[in-house]
């Protein structure tokens, strides 16, 4: 459909040359279908899309929410055959079996479906996310991770206390046991579909448990017989491509999971010895979820124009920090997205590649052969670098060279672990970085966490009390006016109210008057003020800014930040 509907909305002038062509770039870099790119770049609205393509085919538009699908007329056309053609079956009359698809051109969809189901086809229009939300509830398979534990005994458990006497070929064919990989692909697939961003596979001594991640809170997912452990555990080392017979050391890895045919889920994987086995952390890697535009990431508007200035400029350090798991990754891709032209080199060090990203070169870093950062770093200098991301700085020689290369012409963006914009420059002085080289490399420093936002299907205005929004640092007389929302609970967000991730910004640009402080030793709270003379928004102010704004709560505010 992509060249059809690209020059369809040309002639009809919904859309322009140039745009067509930013959207089909977008297409290549994300994937996915060409309608997809359009509305993800608000080029155009789903409903106009529809209302081109109806009237073109001359295919009535559907509203799938509003039907009852039957379960007998699902189980006529596969998972398989559903994803790969991004349609879903919704009636069936006499001998006609009538179908809402996306793409109404698609013959060799429809050829496809009429062979496989001996059934005449009759198509009906549907926008791409109805479709996916309809597949999403009707082939939902989440419910069947008790179907898949049903072939075995619960009451049947093994405390299994000497994991030395496992016998690897009794392993190997217990891993191989179709419950086995049932079981594995349901915690799996239930994962992605909760929109998890990681899976934790935990043994204790009397029970096993497997937790999602989700929104950044924990929750328990299921409990798998605790003598299932160890096949559980081999069958998932198997598809990382792990040694399964080494059982003492931390082994990492990755999954790659083909979900249809333009779509991939890739799952880092750490195994850690533990007291009681090992326990596997599964991190998901979705890059069609990967948000590359900055202006979505949650910055506010002074924030961005800062962020985005000392970026471009010539030469510096732009550093992000945070703790694991608060999206510094995702604003480091947005801020090598924004700079990737083709006459821009740009070479990154990371400690794993999470994404590929097309246009920029990109090193796994392998401590064990000794290509750790610094000598990725080292490397980078002679290959004539523009851009240069460092994955974390971790230690001294590694901030050594990277300070070296923002004061020789190089732009550097790094991460840092620390709690706050201002304790950044601390934490580089005290791995041994003279200040006057802090001073002059560094352009600007990013600190970030994520909160939850409220759910857009169940947001309802809340009832706060002036005082709750005062102890939280809201100024008395803004508190006055400040309306709040809160989430109800629906089945979109699971009941939470929650459904979906924003960023709070902190954005410290080094001023000359920050600069003089560095220089005579300042303490972290003395920059932190001066910072805030000279008009930052710390985390929290952010946090209360997006409790105004209606996209999160006090809650998640206090949470995710620390009061000023």
């Amino acid at each position: 459909m992509s060249n059809k509907l690209g020059d369809l909305l040309v002639r009809e002038n919904m859309l322009t040359a140039s745009d067509l062509k930013k959207a089909r770039e977008d297409q290549q870099r994300n994937g996915g279908r060409l309608g997809e790119a359009l509305i993800r770049l608000n080029m155009v609205k789903e409903d106009d899309l529809m209302q081109v393509l109806s009237r073109q085919y001359g295919v009535p538009p559907v509203d799938l929410d509003s039907y009852d699908i039957d379960p007998d007329v699902i189980k006529l056309i596969s998972e398989e055959m559903v994803q790969k053609y991004h349609l879903i079956p919704i009636n069936r009359v006499g001998s006609t079996l009538i179908v809402a698809v996306e793409d109404p051109s698609n013959m060799f969809a429809i050829d496809d479906i009429k062979f496989l189901t001996g059934y005449n086809v009759e198509v009906v229009l549907a926008s791409s996310s109805a479709i996916k939300n309809a597949v999403d509830k009707y082939y939902d398979q989440s419910a069947s991770l008790l179907d898949a534990m049903s072939d075995f005994d619960l009451d049947d458990l093994e405390v299994v206390t000497d994991e030395d006497d496992v016998d690897l070929k009794d392993l190997e064919k217990e891993v191989d046991d179709a419950p086995v990989v049932k079981l594995v692909n349901m915690i799996l697939t239930s994962a992605i579909k909760k929109g998890a961003s990681d899976i934790h596979i935990e043994p204790y001594e009397k029970t096993f448990r497997v937790r999602y991640r989700v929104d950044g809170v924990m929750t328990e997912e299921m409990k798998p017989p605790l003598k299932l452990k160890n096949a559980i555990t081999s069958r998932l080392k198997i598809m990382a491509l792990l040694d399964i017979a080494e059982r003492r050391l931390p082994q990492d890895g990755r999954i790659k999971l083909k979900l249809s045919r333009d779509k991939d889920m890739d799952f880092r994987v750490s195994v850690l010895p533990t007291l009681f086995g090992e326990k596997i952390v599964l991190r998901l890697l979705d890059k069609s979820n990967l948000q590359l535009d900055m202006t979505k990431l949650g910055f506010e508007e002074k924030a961005l124009e800062d962020f985005k200035e000392a970026i471009y400029r010539p030469f510096g350090m732009v550093l992000v920090t945070g703790p694991t798991g608060s999206g510094k990754t995702t604003t480091l891709y947005s801020a090598l997205s924004e700079l990737n032209v083709v006459d821009t080199n740009i070479s990154t060090a990371e400690d794993p590649v999470e994404f590929n990203l097309m246009g920029i070169n990109q090193v796994q870093m392998h401590d064990e052969i000794g290509l750790n950062f610094a000598a990725a770093l080292r490397s980078f200098l002679r290959q004539d670098p523009d851009i240069i991301m460092v994955g974390e700085i971790r230690d001294f020689e590694t901030a050594e060279i990277s300070i070296k290369a923002a004061l020789t012409g190089h732009m550097v963006l790094s991460t840092l672990h620390t709690n706050d914009a201002p304790s950044t420059i601390n934490r580089l002085l005290n791995m041994g970085v003279e200040p006057f080289l802090v001073a002059s490399a560094t352009n600007l420093i990013v600190a970030q966490r994520l909160a939850r936002k409220i759910c857009t299907e169940c947001k309802k205005p809340a009832d706060v009390s002036m005082q709750a929004l005062v102890d939280i640092g809201v100024d008395p007389d803004r508190a006055a006016t400040m309306k709040c929302m809160v989430g109800e609970g629906c089945t979109i967000c699971g009941g939470t109210g929650y459904k979906g991730r924003v960023a709070l910004y902190e954005v410290l640009p080094i001023t000359d008057s920050i600069k003089e402080l560095v220089l005579n030793g300042a303490s972290s709270m003395e920059i932190k003020e001066q910072a805030i003379r000279d008009g930052i928004n710390t985390l929290r102010m952010a946090g209360i800014n997006k409790i105004e704004s209606g996209i999160t709560t006090i809650d998640e505010v206090v949470r995710t930040t620390a009061r000023d």
